[in-house]
């Protein structure tokens, strides 16, 4: 393992702080000096997690609401 991937890895940035950035960064709405802060202080793992969390919790959203869509009869 690299040197920057070791240093990477150890970062001290929470997981809630993670997932903030990454609600953020679905909506488009992160600044570029956020952005940037982001990179210097949090956890590529945690980045992953979050990332991956993030997309399972927005398509069963999506699916629940087309099945909302679909029961209530409002598509019909």
């Amino acid at each position: 393992m690299s040197e920057g991937l070791k240093s990477a890895v150890q970062r001290q940035g929470s997981f809630l702080q993670t997932v903030q950035a990454v609600a953020w960064s679905f909506f488009g709405v992160r600044r570029r000096a956020d952005w940037e802060q982001d990179l210097s202080k949090l956890n590529p793992v945690h980045l992953i997690l979050a990332g991956l969390l993030g997309a399972g919790l927005f398509i069963v959203g999506l699916v629940l609401l087309v099945r909302w869509v679909i029961h209530s009869g409002i598509a019909g």
